[in-house]
């Protein structure tokens, strides 16, 4: 959330980055509910004033006719404090569901325009961790040959390891079921990445699959994303879209003390997303769904660190795709493609060889204060002051797209699919995945 304040005073600026965004928000209504707002509260202050002098006063009449007529005089005062004080809360309420639809301000940084306007600041070839170049680039400038002209979907059918057509059976398209060691490999996936990030200094968190309303405004996903998430119908509780929702807010309402910070939390979550699909090669496989695994990395530290943190949350990304030995770029998306709650947001993508394209398997975001503010995220300082946390979040991996991405830069001619080397141990040691015996 962006605060009124910055709003009122900073309006050019709230305006220009709306602009940049290509988004609207009711920028004059806010500014017109806040005059209101202030006004109001100006008088109920009033209000409030006097009618803790009038208690005084009544405490001290002469007698009890003066008693009784400031008691009248109280009373009246009272009711029309009341209304005030009911006019208040409402145009509050009102206010703030505005100030909901205003995203957070895109770093001055980033480039302007769309998804088609993004930097590439890296490229790197996973096998030997060489980077091919490390200035701005066009987002077209490097594309590796094909290694396979096998997608991952015809590997995963062929040998049995993706099984399309039970997973319609029982959930409809565009569900599926990984078998043998498709499987194993999913759960290897996870468990390394764990393991990984908890070497790195994270704090591992199992939470909830399902959360309330309130995270999700928290985060940013409500009240202008919900025809993208899924609800439970009769209740107050919503399929989690990323472990970034409850993983962002548990420390929601609370005042953490600065010698706490930076926390780091990581957390595996299955993923439940209501996106849109057309028929076509772009939504071939596993690459989307309204289900999917993902681990996330969730950053909770000050405001002078943030920037440094989300570089540093950049490499822990890296580090996975890295020792997984897969080609990758990074991405600096460009002031129109960032989501609702970020400020500035790299995205790491994996060549996919078989269908010639690149994968987005993570998205690294400093939110700075726009969530905390949501879901009332603090800290004190060591001056005693309370201050909003800076947020960040980053997959470290999303799981169908790195398997994908693995099948179709691992698979020989023979039909095998190298296991990457530290993944093995986590398949009893196996270095190559095996065909499921009976389909």
């Amino acid at each position: 959330m962006i605060g009124i304040k910055t709003i009122r005073e900073q309006t050019s600026i709230v305006r220009e980055a709306l602009k940049a965004r290509n988004m609207t928000a009711p920028i004059d209504e806010i500014l017109e509910s806040d005059i209101k707002r202030r006004a109001l509260l100006v008088e109920v202050e009033n209000g409030r004033a006097e009618r803790k002098e009038a208690g005084k006063a009544i405490g001290k009449a002469k007698n009890e006719s003066e008693r009784i007529e400031l008691i009248a005089r109280q009373r009246s005062g009272a009711d029309q404090l009341d209304e005030l004080e009911s006019q208040l809360k409402n145009i509050d309420s009102s206010l703030n569901q505005l100030l909901l639809e205003i995203p957070n301000l895109p770093h001055p940084d980033l480039p302007s325009g769309g998804e088609e306007n993004a930097e590439v600041i890296l490229v790197g070839n996973g096998i030997d961790n060489e980077e091919l170049f490390s200035a701005p680039k066009s987002i077209e400038d490097f594309t590796p040959e094909l290694a396979s002209s096998m997608p991952h979907w015809d590997i995963g059918r062929s040998y049995g390891y993706i099984d399309f057509e039970r997973g319609v059976k029982v959930s409809g398209s565009p569900f599926y079921m990984l078998r043998s060691d498709g499987a194993r490999m999913q759960r290897a996936l996870i468990n390394w990445m764990l393991d990984l990030h908890h070497e790195s200094g994270f704090e591992e968190v199992y939470p909830p699959f399902l959360v309330r309303t309130d995270p999700l405004v928290g985060t940013g996903q409500l009240p202008k994303f919900s025809d993208n998430l899924f609800g439970i119908e009769n209740s107050d509780l919503w399929l989690v879209p990323t472990a970034e929702v409850p993983i962002t807010n548990m420390y929601r309402d609370e005042i953490l003390d600065h010698t706490q910070l930076p926390i780091r939390h990581s957390a595996y979550t299955a993923c439940f997303r209501r996106e849109q699909f057309s028929a076509g090669r772009e939504v071939r496989g596993i690459k989307r769904g309204y289900q999917f695994d993902k681990v996330e990395m969730v950053v909770f530290t000050r405001e002078s660190e943030s920037w440094e943190m989300l570089e540093v949350l950049l490499q822990n990304a890296l580090d996975v795709v890295r020792k997984l030995g897969l080609r990758y770029r990074v991405l600096r998306l460009a002031s129109g493609d960032i989501g609702f709650s970020a400020s500035m947001t790299y995205d790491i993508e994996i060549w996919s060889p078989g269908s010639g394209e690149w994968l987005e398997v993570s998205s690294v975001s400093n939110f700075t204060d726009f969530q905390a503010r949501r879901a009332g995220l603090r800290y004190r300082t060591e001056d005693g002051t309370v201050k909003h946390l800076h947020t960040l979040n980053g997959s470290g991996l999303g799981i169908p797209r790195t398997f994908a991405a693995i099948l179709e830069q691992n698979v020989l001619p023979d039909g095998r699919v190298r296991i990457p080397t530290v993944l093995q141990p986590y398949l009893r040691n196996q270095e190559y995945l095996l065909p499921v015996k009976s389909v």
